[in-house]
C-alpha cells in the first residue's frame, strides 16, 4: 500500500512491488487480491496495467488494510472478544480483550497509508513509539 502511494497517480506493477518490499510475487499478489475485493485498491491488466489505490491515501488507514487482508482486529480464539465469555472469576478477561481491541483501533485507525508514505506519523503514535518500554519484549 505503501509502495502504491509513493509510486504516485499512474498503476505500478506487482513485479516492482514485489522486488521493493523483497516479498514473493504470488505473496502479494494474494494481499492485492485481497485489497481489490474489499475496493481499497485497482488494478489492470497488460502493458499499460498495474495498480493503484482505489480512493486517496489519506482516506485509508492502517485498519483499513488489516482488516481486508486479516479479518478483524484483535479476535480471541476465532471470534470477536465481546463474543467471548468466561466463566467465574475468569469473567473480567473478556473486558480485556475489549480494551486490547479499543487499543489496537486507536492506533491503527489513526494511521493512513499517507502517513506511512510521507514518514510523518501523528503526534501521539510518535510519543507511544518513543516510549523505551514500547522496544521492550515482554
Amino acid at each position: 500500500m505503501i509502495e502504491l502511494a509513493a509510486g504516485g497517480d499512474g498503476p505500478v506493477k506487482g513485479e516492482r512491488i514485489a522486488q521493493a518490499q523483497e516479498i514473493p510475487l504470488k505473496f502479494l499478489e494474494n494481499i492485492l487480491g485481497d485489497l481489490r475485493h474489499a475496493g481499497i485498491v485497482r488494478s489492470q491488466r497488460g502493458v499499460e496495467g498495474g495498480y493503484w489505490l482505489a480512493k486517496p491515501a489519506d482516506g485509508i488507514t492502517v485498519a483499513e488494510f488489516v482488516r481486508a487482508v486479516e479479518g478483524p482486529i484483535a479476535n480471541v480464539r476465532g471470534v470477536g472478544p465481546e463474543q467471548v465469555e468466561y466463566a467465574g472469576s475468569a469473567a473480567p478477561l473478556r473486558d480485556v480483550w475489549i480494551a486490547v481491541r479499543a487499543n489496537l483501533r486507536a492506533v491503527l485507525e489513526n494511521v493512513t497509508i499517507a502517513d506511512l508514505a510521507s514518514g510523518d506519523l501523528p503526534a501521539i503514535i510518535e510519543e507511544l513509539a518513543a516510549n523505551p518500554d514500547a522496544w521492550q519484549p515482554h
